[in-house]
């Protein structure tokens, strides 16, 4: 059952029946825990209620305008935003606890995650500490409305917390490349929506500065084999991306797909 720290924690999830239960173990101690749920054929609903959790079912339409409204359900003003694949440590709660119990001096709260591929830790390469802001009022933060990586808004100054939060990215390498064709079709979406206009010259260029930044200057050739993977990754991720913008553009009026 939930515990008695006053906090909400709201949690989105779809079919995450497999780790849905270690996320909700790791804040037992919240008052409030709700889940968001976009419409799971498993059971992960189930496993959820047999937390105690709050569960409500909402088809994701449009990322950042489904985590403003799942943070808007929750029954306390301060929130902890998760996904299922997150998990608090022992040393984050007490640091959160403590926090809400004395005073926070800031309204807003980045934490720094450490980020798996499978059970390897990514230090290097932009990925660690890689702090979100996840813990706030929801009276002074919202997310960008956007269909692919919201960015976090609030005009309030921030403070960052000294614990990590534990996020296991990708269940593996194929995981990851399964997920990010995903993440590529919503980045065009977005691009095509905002009405950028981005040239050949500066896909490539993105894709290049993509590899340099993560294997060169943030030192991902530190993670070894796994850091050539990342950086790969990350340089895919804008060519392919452009690739789907470049596509959808050409595609004709009416047949579905917004153009600039």
């Amino acid at each position: 059952m939930p515990g008695q720290v006053p906090l909400s924690v709201v949690i989105l999830t779809k079919n995450e029946a497999a780790r849905i239960a270690d996320c909700l173990q790791s804040v037992a101690w919240a008052e409030d825990i709700l889940v968001v749920d976009d419409e799971s054929t498993d059971e992960t609903e189930r496993i959820a209620e047999s937390f105690g959790a709050r569960v409500l079912r909402r088809k994701m339409d449009i990322e950042g305008r489904h985590r403003n409204w799942a943070a808007s359900q929750a029954n306390h003003e301060w929130v902890l935003s998760l996904d299922a694949d997150e998990r608090v440590t022992p040393e984050l709660a007490r640091e959160i606890q403590g926090l809400l119990a004395n005073g926070a001096p800031y309204e807003t709260y980045a934490i720094p995650r450490r980020n798996y591929i499978g059970q390897q830790w990514i230090r290097h390469g932009g990925w660690y500490p890689s702090a979100q802001l996840k813990l706030f009022k929801k009276s002074v933060f919202q997310w960008e409305e956007t269909t692919v990586h919201p960015r976090a808004i609030s005009d309030r100054p921030w403070g960052t917390l000294h614990h990590d939060l534990i996020h296991y990215s990708y269940r593996d390498r194929a995981d990851f490349i399964a997920k990010q064709d995903g993440h590529t079709t919503r980045e065009a979406q977005k691009w095509l929506m905002d009405g950028r206009r981005v040239s050949l010259a500066k896909a490539l260029w993105r894709t290049v500065d993509r590899v340099v930044r993560s294997y060169f200057l943030k030192q991902g050739f530190r993670d070894g084999a796994v850091g050539v993977f990342v950086a790969w990754m990350a340089a895919k991720y804008q060519w392919v991306s452009y690739r789907k913008y470049r596509e959808a553009k050409r595609q004709p009026r009416g047949s579905g797909r917004r153009e600039t």
